[in-house]
């Protein structure tokens, strides 16, 4: 008995390693059932009698998919991602410059909150400005990572995408307060 996986000489590239096309934009469904496939194979209960490189491989190889499939299915772990294998390292702990018109919308969104903090109606019409934001954003990404292949482009939106986040769960819970 031996681990087989998709691609195990993929390893270092997640796209690969699930058999997709290396870029922003993927198909989730193709995604879940690559992962899926994957963890069926390596599973330690199927390896339970084999030898101790067998175990040890499937479990690497399962530690492997896990990883990829986190990191491949978030959006912003996905950009980052597709930016380090290009070169481009997002410095998200020491670069938090942002365009001037993405801080102002930061703090009115902000301001917002703090004012409207009891106004349920206001809260859910700001998630959806938020949302919208949101959606905006993951298409000026999918811009500039998969047709201008612009990685450092990339890494600033990913960058304002965090932010987005970050605003709507502390909105979510504002909202979740209300109801």
């Amino acid at each position: 008995m031996s681990v087989v996986v998709a691609n195990p000489s993929a390893s270092d590239n997640y796209f690969q390693f699930f058999g997709l096309n290396q870029q922003f934009k993927i198909d989730l469904p193709v995604l879940d059932q690559a992962y899926l496939a994957i963890q069926k194979e390596v599973h330690p209960d199927r390896y339970a009698r084999g030898s101790d490189t067998e175990q040890r491989l499937a479990m690497q190889m399962a530690t492997l998919a896990n990883s990829a499939y986190q990191t491949l299915k978030n959006p912003v772990q996905r950009g980052l991602y597709l930016c380090q294998l290009h070169g481009v390292d997002a410095k998200l702990e020491t670069n938090t410059a942002m365009p001037a018109a993405f801080l102002m919308k930061q703090m009115e969104w902000r301001e917002n909150l703090d004012e409207r903090a009891e106004d349920l109606p206001a809260l859910e019409s700001m998630m959806e400005e938020v949302e919208s934001s949101r959606q905006a954003t993951l298409l000026e990404i999918t811009q500039a990572i998969d047709h201008a292949k612009n990685f450092e482009q990339a890494a600033e939106l990913l960058r304002g995408l965090l932010f987005i986040d970050k605003f709507a769960l502390e909105l979510d819970d504002a909202i979740a307060a209300l109801v």
